[in-house]
Formats: structure tokens, C-alpha cells, sequence
């Protein structure tokens, strides 16, 4: 789980989509605890409500990697946080699609389809929760990083961060298209 919600990787977007805000130990807390719920949520009722809807896994796999491209393309632009645009990164693309995405949800609907046992699912919630509180950690420090950085590092992390996630936006569709193919 702790590569696929990725702390340390989603540091520079979360300094990005930050950058003029005041109140990033709260945006952390905020998309760290929607994370987490999120992820519970998809481990508890997933499953039924993907079915409920005629969703399958792979087509959630293309709707979160389109987001993640419109995101990239955002980075590689240089246009990310705008207030035009959203009122609340914590919650979106923060907390869902970059933490709680479609890797993360479908490995725990996996997990806990194939755990059967609550006492597995609750080791399942114990490394999540374990990961998000490092997640938080990593975003709460971020403000050092900038300081070390500067705008101009962030600007040039951030364009990379752009390329690299669309490239991983890239992969979650076409990891899902073969999913819708097969």
C-alpha cells in the first residue's frame, strides 16, 4: 500500500497545488483522513456498489487516470492550484485520484474480497492507517522542502512531477482499457 499511495512522490504535487496556501497541515490532514475513508469505504461496499452501477474495476482505472492526465497536463503547464479551478485540493485531486486512486482502492477491494476474515481486514486497516499517517507526515514537512528548493526547484520538480504522472496516468488507462478488452 505504501507504493501505491506513494508519500514521498505526491510531496511535490501537494506542494504545487499549495503554493499559496496558508493552511497546508490542515489541507494535509484533510486529504490524508478523505484518503483513508475512501479506501475503507471501497473495502467495505465496493464491491456491491461497483457491481450496483455495472462498474467494473478496469473502467474505474480509465475515469482515474484520465483525471490524473487532466492534473498532468495541468503540471507541465505550470497552471496547477489556480482558485479558478478548485476550492479544495485536499479533497480533489488530493485526496482522490492521487492518494485514494485507483490502485489503491482496487488493491484493497482485492484484498479484503480475498482475506475473507476480519481479522485480516484489520491488519489491511493497521498498514493503511500506518501509511497515511506517513503520508501525512511527508505532506505536514512539506513546507521545509520548499524552503529548501525554492520556487524555482519547485518549479522544475513540478514539471517533472507533471511528465512522470502523466506517464502514470497513461498506465492506469491502458492498464484499464486491457481490462475492458479481455
Amino acid at each position: 500500500m505504501f507504493v501505491i499511495i506513494d508519500p514521498v512522490g505526491n510531496v511535490p504535487v501537494f506542494l504545487t497545488l499549495t503554493a499559496d496556501r496558508e493552511h497546508r497541515g490542515r489541507l494535509a490532514l484533510q486529504a490524508v483522513v478523505a484518503a483513508g475513508l475512501l479506501v475503507l469505504a471501497f473495502g467495505l461496499f465496493g464491491t456491491q456498489l461497483l457491481r450496483t452501477l455495472g462498474i467494473s474495476i478496469a473502467s474505474l482505472q480509465v475515469a482515474g487516470g484520465l483525471l490524473l492526465i487532466l492534473l498532468a497536463l495541468e503540471e507541465l503547464r505550470g497552471t496547477v492550484g489556480g482558485d479558478e479551478v478548485r476550492s479544495n485540493v485536499a479533497l480533489v485531486p488530493l485526496a482522490t485520484p492521487l492518494l485514494a486512486g485507483p490502485g489503491a482502492i482496487a488493491a484493497t477491494m482485492l484484498f479484503w474480497r480475498e482475506a475473507g476474515q476480519w481479522s485480516y481486514r484489520l491488519v489491511e486497516i493497521g498498514a493503511l492507517a500506518l501509511v497515511l499517517a506517513l503520508t501525512w507526515l511527508a505532506l505536514w514537512g512539506s513546507g521545509l522542502i520548499r524552503k529548501l528548493l525554492r520556487d524555482t526547484g519547485i518549479e522544475f520538480l513540478t514539471r517533472v512531477m507533471g511528465l512522470l504522472l502523466a506517464a502514470i496516468a497513461v498506465q492506469f488507462v491502458a492498464e484499464g482499457v486491457r481490462g475492458l478488452v479481455r
